[in-house]
């Protein structure tokens, strides 16, 4: 990058594209070599879009999460959740499914019956907000909050969705422990946006389309790290699609193995033989079939610091 465009973005991240099985690819951009996280984000896959035939779809059987909260957007189809607790909830396009995992849950992600008797397609964002260390092993919930029930900011070639914690000087009803801000941006061709400075990291991820920042021009599939407290100008080359990501740093190292985050290596070695003996209880409506630890858990200690890498 030249030097005017390095006093702005401190790094632009390109993430490796990864085959989850059944052609359902995924980008990480969180974490990477490059960034482990961006204020409470700790995980960030760009998935889709898919196309499946008529009797395939998603289908991601029951597992388990802890210390974190789960923060489902699609951009386009729809998945039936199913959790632990009883939770049984589609969402679709524009909607907001913010799941606590705390101490524990499991939850199943699938295509739904009547979407699957159809050709279909789905593509959005999966994320993952590490709690708070004083809030890590607070009860399990889930929350679903509808489009309509979002705020949206529409104007000048804009329209801003919401989608958790507060940016642009409006709060989703989201329940967030920290700090945050977490937005989904369309913006026409020539469109500007001033973005950064709410909160002291941010990251705007390009779905679609193409940026101007500073004179250097951004493609999709782009993870723009502007330095602390910056306020960066973005400018829409195309039609552009971007996720708009801020929030304080976290509370301390977060350690990150497989579905599990926390503050401590040994809460992470409990959870792996809770998963294994069925402490974190049964999906209803989707407890036929689960997916088991990763070959070798219980023998592979969680890694000493985030910095050593992860099974994710």
């Amino acid at each position: 990058m030249s030097a005017n465009i390095a006093n702005i973005i401190e790094r632009s991240i390109e993430p490796p594209v990864r085959d989850l099985g059944d052609g359902f690819y995924v980008r990480r951009a969180l974490p990477s070599v490059e960034c482990r996280t961006v204020g409470p984000f700790v995980f960030f896959d760009q998935f889709g879009p898919a196309s499946f035939a008529a009797g395939a779809g998603l289908d991601v059987r029951p597992h388990p999460h802890i210390g974190l909260a789960t923060v489902t957007y699609l951009f386009e189809g729809e998945i039936v959740h199913r959790d632990s607790l009883g939770s049984a909830q589609t969402i679709r396009a524009g909607d907001v499914n913010w799941m606590v995992a705390g101490r524990g849950i499991a939850h199943s992600e699938r295509t739904g019956a009547d979407t699957r008797c159809q050709a279909s397609s789905l593509a959005g964002i999966q994320s993952w907000v590490a709690l708070p260390q004083d809030e890590e092993e607070r009860p399990a919930s889930f929350a679903h909050h509808a489009a309509r029930d979002l705020p949206l900011i529409d104007g000048n070639g804009r329209r801003i969705r919401i989608i958790a914690g507060s940016l642009f000087g409006e709060r989703a009803p989201v329940a967030t422990f920290s700090a945050m801000g977490y937005a989904d941006a369309l913006l026409e061709p020539g469109a500007v946006l001033e973005f950064g400075g709410e909160h002291e990291q941010s990251a705007v991820y390009v779905v679609e389309g193409a940026l101007e920042v500073a004179g250097v021009r951004f493609g999709e599939a782009r993870l723009l790290l502007p330095r602390a407290h910056e306020r960066v100008t973005l400018r829409a080359i195309d039609k552009t699609r971007l996720m708009l990501l801020a929030g304080a740093p976290l509370d301390g190292p977060r350690y990150v193995w497989w579905n599990f985050v926390s503050s401590s290596r040994e809460r992470i070695e409990q959870a792996k033989h809770d998963w294994r003996d069925g402490r974190f209880g049964a999906v209803p409506g989707d407890a036929s079939e689960f997916i088991p630890l990763p070959p070798g858990a219980l023998s592979e200690p969680a890694p000493r610091s985030a910095a050593e890498g992860e099974v994710l």
